[in-house]
């Protein structure tokens, strides 16, 4: 195997593994938001978020920094940032 297939094989393991904690992430704030807000007392009106806002513009964020550090490392081994791309 050669040392760029191999390079592209760790990379991929990495990726794989931040998917899967990030999908565990998610799955976690989804069960914290299943829990009612102790703050139910208060007498100050504040709009209510929906739970899977928050939670789905947490994740988009993260999505979005992945796919920032993607860019980079391509930049950084191709010097282009979509590969093949002219």
């Amino acid at each position: 195997m050669s040392p760029l297939a191999s390079f592209l094989a760790v990379i991929v393991f990495f990726t794989a593994i931040l998917v899967a904690y990030l999908t565990k992430q998610f799955q976690n704030e989804n069960l914290n938001y299943l829990t009612p807000n102790s703050m139910t007392n208060s007498k100050t009106k504040v709009k209510k978020i929906e739970k899977e806002k928050v939670v789905a513009e947490t994740l988009n964020g993260r999505f979005a920094m992945l796919g920032l550090i993607a860019a980079v490392g391509a930049y950084l081994t191709t010097g282009q940032i979509i590969p093949g791309f002219v």
